[in-house]
C-alpha cells in the first residue's frame, strides 16, 4: 500500500490520519494553537444567518415558474439550438427552470460535499486553531445544505441526482487523504467554482429569494475562500519544484475535467429526456454552435466560473510560468494578474455582512467594528 504524501510547509495545517485519535489528546497540542485563523474565527457572529428563520429569509416567497424564467433566456445555451425550436413558450420556460433547477441541484450537492470535506478536516488537522475554524465552516456548510435544499423544495420539491463528473470530483475529494487535496480541491476548486456560480445567480436571477440566497451564502463562503487563501500563502512559497509541480498539475487536471465535463449534455441527459430530446443530438448541435472562441468569450464576463475558478488558482500561486500556458488557451492571464487581489463577490458578501449586523445586532451596529472580507486577512 503506497504511503499517502503529506505536503505540508506550515505547523497549522500539520496532519495525522483520520483514526489516529490518540494523537489529539496529546497535552501539547492543546497550547500549540496558530493565530492565523483567529481574524475569520472571531467573524463568524457577523455573518451568522439560519435558513429557518424568517427574519432572515423567507421561503414562502411565491415565484411563477410557470411562465417566468428563474434566469435569462440568454443564460441557457441549449434554448439557441436547433433541435429546441419544436418546443412551445411554456415548454421552453420549463425547460429553463428544470436547468436551473439542476445547477442548484448540483451546488446543493457541492454544499453537502464541502460539509463532509470540512468535517473531515477536524478528525486530522492536529492544530487546534485550524480544527476550530474546520468546525465552524462544517456549522456554515451545514446551513448551506439546509438553505438550498429549502429553495429547491419551495420551487420544485426535490432536487435532482448529482452529474457523474460533479459526484466523482466531491467523493474524491472528500474521502482524499492528503491536506493539499482537500484544500485545493474544495478551497480552491469548487469553492471557486461556486462564487463564480453564486454572482451570476445573485446578479442574473429574476428570482428575488434567490438573489436573497446568494448574498447569504457568499457572506460564508468568502471566508471559506480566505481559509484556502491562507493555506496558499504559507504552503505554496515554500514547496519544492517538485511539490509544487505535484499541486500545480493536479489542480490543472481537476480544472480540464471541470470546464469540458461539468455542463456537458451528457451530465443533464435526464433532463433532455422529459422534453422528447435526444442528449446525444444535444451535444452535437452544442459542439457545432459553440467552440473554443465561444468558450474564451463568455469567459471574458467577470461572473463566469471558470474565469473565477482561474483566478483563484493565479492568485494563489498554483498556476505558474510552467502552466500558464495551458489557462491561457480560454483566459486572458496578463488581464486576470493586472485585476488585483479583489475577486468577485467580495462587494456582495460584504454588503451580506452589513445586512446580517443589522439583523444580528440592531441598534448597536453602528458601534461595532466592522467586519468585512478584506478585515480578515
Amino acid at each position: 500500500m503506497n504511503e499517502v504524501r503529506q505536503i505540508t510547509k506550515d505547523d497549522a495545517y500539520d496532519a495525522v490520519a483520520p483514526d489516529d485519535f490518540p494523537a489529539m489528546m496529546e497535552p501539547d497540542r492543546y497550547n500549540a494553537r496558530s493565530t492565523a485563523f483567529d481574524k475569520i474565527i472571531s467573524a463568524t457572529h457577523d455573518h451568522f444567518w439560519d435558513p429557518l428563520d424568517t427574519k432572515y429569509i423567507d421561503f414562502t416567497e411565491p415565484f411563477d415558474l410557470e411562465n417566468q424564467m428563474l434566469m435569462p433566456e440568454e443564460l441557457v445555451p441549449e434554448l439557441k439550438l436547433p433541435c429546441f425550436e419544436k418546443l412551445t413558450e411554456k415548454q421552453r420556460i420549463r425547460f429553463a427552470n428544470e436547468s436551473a433547477r439542476w445547477m442548484l441541484s448540483s451546488i446543493l450537492h457541492g454544499e453537502a460535499g464541502a460539509l463532509a470535506l470540512s468535517a473531515s478536516l477536524c478528525h486530522i488537522l492536529k492544530d487546534p486553531g485550524a480544527q476550530e475554524y474546520a468546525a465552524n465552516q462544517t456549522r456554515e456548510e451545514a446551513r448551506h445544505v439546509t438553505g438550498f435544499s429549502r429553495y429547491i423544495k419551495a420551487r420544485w420539491g426535490k432536487p435532482l441526482a448529482v452529474g457523474g463528473t460533479l459526484g466523482g470530483l466531491l467523493t474524491d475529494i472528500v474521502n482524499a487523504k492528503e491536506v493539499y487535496k482537500k484544500i485545493v480541491g474544495m478551497q480552491m476548486l469548487v469553492e471557486g467554482l461556486a462564487m463564480g456560480a453564486f454572482a451570476t445567480f445573485y446578479a442574473k436571477s429574476n428570482d428575488p429569494l434567490m438573489v436573497k440566497l446568494m448574498q447569504l451564502v457568499m457572506t460564508d463562503e468568502a471566508f471559506h475562500h480566505k481559509f484556502g487563501k491562507i493555506w496558499a500563502d504559507r504552503t505554496i512559497p515554500n514547496l519544492s519544484e517538485e511539490e509544487q509541480n505535484i499541486i500545480e498539475d493536479w489542480a490543472a487536471e481537476c480544472f480540464q475535467t471541470l470546464l469540458f465535463n461539468l455542463v456537458n449534455p451528457e451530465q443533464k441527459q435526464a433532463l433532455y429526456g422529459e422534453f422528447g430530446l435526444d442528449w446525444q443530438q444535444v451535444q452535437l448541435e452544442m459542439l457545432e454552435a459553440f467552440g473554443d472562441d465561444d468558450r474564451r468569450e463568455s469567459m471574458k464576463e467577470g461572473t463566469n466560473i471558470f474565469r473565477v475558478l482561474i483566478k483563484t488558482l493565479l492568485k494563489a500561486g498554483i498556476i505558474t510560468d510552467r502552466t500558464k500556458a495551458f489557462y491561457a488557451t480560454y483566459v486572458n492571464m496578463d488581464e486576470l494578474k493586472s485585476e488585483g487581489d479583489h475577486m468577485i463577490g467580495d462587494d456582495i458578501a460584504e454588503d451580506g455582512i452589513r445586512y446580517l449586523q443589522k439583523i444580528n445586532f440592531g441598534a448597536n451596529v453602528d458601534a461595532l467594528k466592522e467586519v468585512t472580507v478584506s478585515a480578515a486577512e
